[in-house]
């Protein structure tokens, strides 16, 4: 079992996140919709991770682009700065990979899979399949969401813009994922799953997943590939 300090600040920080997801969720409802109906989940998952960060950048970005929050204060466009706009960019491939990466370690866990007998091969090989199918599916309902986009056409943009961008916040989260499992808990039964301190080190780790994909979002951006929410 992880140690109990661990337990305890996992939890707290878990109850945290949950909280934050919880106050965007309800704001939302309250009628404070997203002009693109996915930003919704986007929000909400990436307080899941990020916590209080997510529900700054939600109040910064998210609730002052929408509709309601618009036509209150006589605006019109976006007035967050640009950087805060790439890391909005972000949440999308990171709300996929986070949904991704917690169904897929559940089947781990669930099935006991292995490759060569070590569980983390199976994490990775399965973290980054949901992770790319589902980050590919976020990315294309935000193009079709955004205008009227044939099919294919909405497809080709989604994997062209997040492939890259999805694939460098799992490298920052398998790197973390090594250390937890190499390093800090070699013993597999330590940290499990079932356990909160496994969520909250996997918290860490999309953390770190967000930094290491957020240059790659502005390398995007200025190639013109993908575009400042």
């Amino acid at each position: 079992m992880p140690p109990a300090w661990l337990t305890i600040l996992a939890w707290t920080y878990l109850s945290i996140c949950f909280l934050c997801a919880a106050l965007i969720v309800a704001d939302v409802a309250r009628g404070y919709r997203q002009r693109m109906p996915i930003m919704e989940w986007v929000w909400a998952i990436t307080a899941l991770y990020l916590g209080p960060l997510a529900v700054l950048a939600y109040w910064k970005v998210g609730r002052t682009y929408s509709p309601r929050f618009q036509a209150e204060a006589g605006l019109d466009g976006p007035h967050a700065p640009y950087w805060l706009r790439v890391g909005v960019s972000v949440t999308h491939c990171g709300a996929g990979c986070t949904l991704g990466d917690v169904i897929a370690e559940w089947l781990v866990f669930v099935f006991a899979l292995a490759i060569a007998g070590i569980s983390l091969w199976a994490s990775y090989l399965l973290d980054y399949a949901f992770a790319f199918v589902l980050g590919i599916v976020f990315q294309y309902l935000a193009i079709t969401q955004m205008g009227k986009v044939r099919f294919g056409d909405a497809i080709r943009r989604a994997v062209k813009s997040d492939t890259i961008s999805l694939t460098s916040f799992e490298v920052g989260l398998f790197g973390w994922m090594a250390l937890m499992f190499f390093v800090f808990f070699p013993h597999p039964d330590n940290l499990q799953p079932d356990t909160a301190g496994f969520w909250f080190l996997m918290q860490i780790g999309m953390a770190i997943g967000f930094a290491t994909s957020y240059p790659t979002n502005v390398w995007l951006i200025r190639r013109g590939i993908k575009e400042a929410m």
